[in-house]
């Protein structure tokens, strides 16, 4: 049989399209393509398999499916510092005026100083005070006002972008695939309830129903025939640690199959994630991609911080419990939905 060029130019060809079509069909298969091919993208898909699958032992009645994610450093980027506490230091910033007091009392003159250093000494109790001004005193409708505007103006510094255009492509693909098979996904986040609600649903599909968080007490008033809840200064609910497991039972009341975190305010929650029956899947993100994103620990050797703290503790914890942890920089391909 005689081959000439011409016939290998066309079986070249041709084996060139059913190669691209090949690939592009893998690509289309793939419910995670921001997700390097490793063992943590693979626990995701087998996980999903396991629990959806009728044949399996380990299959999920639909009703019982619950997977619960963190939101700061878990969803979107955390850093230089949380979202809510930049929404939380503009706000300061524009009452300041009308409180000229606070420029001779910490911690609001280091807000006004611009004393970064000092702010970053800032403890608990500085931040509650923060809080307790800027987002109390209010309705609860004013507060949700004021939170849509700064969320779809206020940009971060370092990328220039919304806050909420900082979203993690590959957790999205998650919460994409586990809602496609049945799974209601909540988010359980140590920030405000409130705060967090106003643009869940625009942003990672999830109502606001589906949001537990940290909460302040609200009182039920009447002004002039019509009903408002006004925000007080005291907080009601801290969901972050323990109160992540006791929010997820309190608000859901079904144990998680699934739980996903970043930071020792995490464990709780895949702790008691993990202790019920049948498949479960923790995993932890791990910020170790400081080109992309930031890198930060000091678990794994990476840069102590007071923002996300992912401890050496916390990661000898999870491979003692078999949790995942995710490399950012080894098992993500993109990190943001804008990038190609």
């Amino acid at each position: 049989m005689k081959i000439t060029r011409r016939d290998l130019l066309k079986a070249s060809a041709a084996i060139a399209a059913v190669g691209a079509v090949t690939h592009v069909a893998g690509a289309a298969d793939d419910p995670l393509p921001s997700w390097n091919d490793g063992s943590a993208k693979q626990a995701i898909i087998s996980f999903v398999k396991d629990t959806t699958d009728k044949s399996s032992p380990e299959y999920v009645q639909p009703k019982d499916r619950v997977a619960t994610f963190d939101q700061d450093g878990t969803l979107w980027t955390e850093h230089p510092l949380y979202g809510q506490a930049m929404f939380a230091l503009d706000r300061l910033a524009k009452l300041a005026p009308q409180h000229p007091e606070w420029k001779q009392t910490d911690p609001f003159k280091s807000v006004i100083a611009g004393d970064h250093e000092a702010m970053e000494k800032f403890t608990e109790k500085d931040w509650m005070e923060i809080v307790a001004v800027t987002h109390s005193g209010m309705g609860t409708e004013d507060f949700l006002a004021l939170v849509k505007q700064w969320i779809t103006t206020a940009k971060a510094p370092r990328f220039n972008r919304l806050y909420t255009d900082l979203v993690y492509q590959p957790m999205l693909e998650v919460m994409k695939l586990l809602r496609e098979k049945g799974y209601r996904i909540y988010i359980v986040t140590g920030g405000g309830q409130e705060f967090v609600r106003v643009y869940s649903e625009r942003v990672y599909g999830v109502s606001p129903e589906q949001v537990i968080g940290s909460s302040i007490v609200t009182t039920y008033v009447n002004t002039n025939g019509k009903p408002v809840l006004i925000r007080e200064p005291k907080p009601f609910f801290v969901d972050d640690g323990p109160g992540k497991a006791i929010g997820i039972n309190m608000f859901i009341g079904k144990r998680p199959y699934a739980a996903f975190g970043n930071t020792a305010g995490d464990q709780q929650m895949l702790e008691w994630t993990q202790a019920g029956d049948g498949a479960r899947l923790m995993m932890l993100v791990h910020h170790d991609d400081g080109t992309r994103e930031y890198a930060y620990g000091p678990g794994g050797g990476l840069p102590d911080t007071h923002v996300g703290t992912f401890s050496d503790a916390l990661l000898a914890q999870a491979n003692k419990s078999g949790w995942i942890v995710i490399s950012m920089k080894d098992d993500w391909r993109r990190i943001y939905p804008f990038e190609r």
